[in-house]
């Protein structure tokens, strides 16, 4: 059957393991913006722990906006600050050199909408992955979508309760396993097995 997810930003290991065992991919184009959410934040694993890395968008004088419609912050340089956090966080790691130059021109090009990034990180991940992304967009929002294994829950961490597999992290010894952080802590510690583990995973 096919899923039904939210684009998000670099998104968490759960939403690419449900993407890895699904037969085809929807994404959400439709919904509302919810601030607080995965579609502008990821977490990664720092050597303080867990670290946030939020995404400036411009506020609306509207209740209520589609995310689409939804425009980056571009008065903050947060691309060199996440690059910067990046790196402090998976210099280290396996498999950070092996996939910078992938990752790494995202964060000097100027997005003027958050969808358009998100959709990026999301195809560059896939392509790190060795994983097909292929998928449908949604024309209108429906609140139910029985025609879909509906995982659009997992673009809100605090809705997200998937207990992922353990894999080596950087700095486990320091803060021990930290669960379902951003799509790149799977990559740069365990590079090409990562597709394997995703679709290993229980979602």
């Amino acid at each position: 059957m096919d899923i039904l997810i939210h684009p998000t930003y670099f998104p968490s290991i759960s939403q690419f393991a449900a993407m890895a065992r699904a037969d085809g991919i929807t994404l959400e184009m439709d919904d509302n913006f919810q601030k607080q959410t995965n579609r502008n934040r990821m977490y990664i694993y720092s050597p303080n722990g867990v670290q946030l890395l939020n995404l400036p968008v411009k506020h609306s004088k509207f209740a209520h906006q589609k995310t689409r419609d939804i425009k980056l912050e571009t008065a903050f340089d947060w691309q060199k600050q996440h690059f910067k956090s990046l790196e402090a966080a998976y210099r280290s790691s396996p498999f950070f050199e092996y996939f910078e130059d992938a990752f790494a021109p995202v964060f000097e090009k100027r997005h003027t909408f958050l969808m358009d990034l998100n959709l990026e990180t999301m195809a560059i991940a896939a392509k790190c992955l060795g994983m097909d992304f292929t998928y449908q967009e949604t024309q209108e929002y429906f609140h139910d979508a029985p025609d879909y294994h509906d995982f659009r829950k997992l673009a809100n961490g605090k809705k997200d309760t998937t207990v992922l597999e353990p894999y080596h992290q950087v700095f486990a010894d320091r803060h021990g396993w930290i669960n379902n952080l951003s799509i790149l802590d799977l990559l740069c510690n365990e590079g090409r097995r990562a597709l394997d583990y995703l679709k290993r995973q229980e979602i």
